[in-house]
């Protein structure tokens, strides 16, 4: 279900840069960056809180979470987690290349 929201989203946005009818200047194109960087993370944060709940929630005894509900979304999550932190990477190495740019 997750994977079908971020598709809709993915398309929701290509359609938007589509329909812009004038050029989006650094400010507006920073701020849509990091809006969408900061829904990102936002996302990342509720999957990890919902694995924890079913965590918690499997090791009450609560007899409607299964091992495979609580595996599956700790799975997510870290995947999530993990895609979050490679792009941190990639984008700490892009600012550390850009800064080494000769002017």
């Amino acid at each position: 279900m997750k994977a079908n929201a971020l598709t809709q989203e993915m398309q929701a946005m290509a359609a938007a840069a589509k329909n812009v009818s004038q050029p989006a200047t650094g400010q507006q194109v920073s701020q849509e960056f990091g809006d969408m960087l900061a829904s990102a993370i936002n996302h990342v944060n509720g999957l990890q809180k919902t694995s924890g709940e079913l965590a918690t929630r499997f090791d009450e005894g609560d007899r409607n979470v299964s091992l495979s509900d609580v595996m599956i979304a700790r799975n997510k999550s870290s995947v999530a987690f993990d895609a979050t932190v490679q792009t941190r990477n990639k984008l700490v190495e892009a600012y550390k290349e850009l800064m080494n740019m000769p002017v």
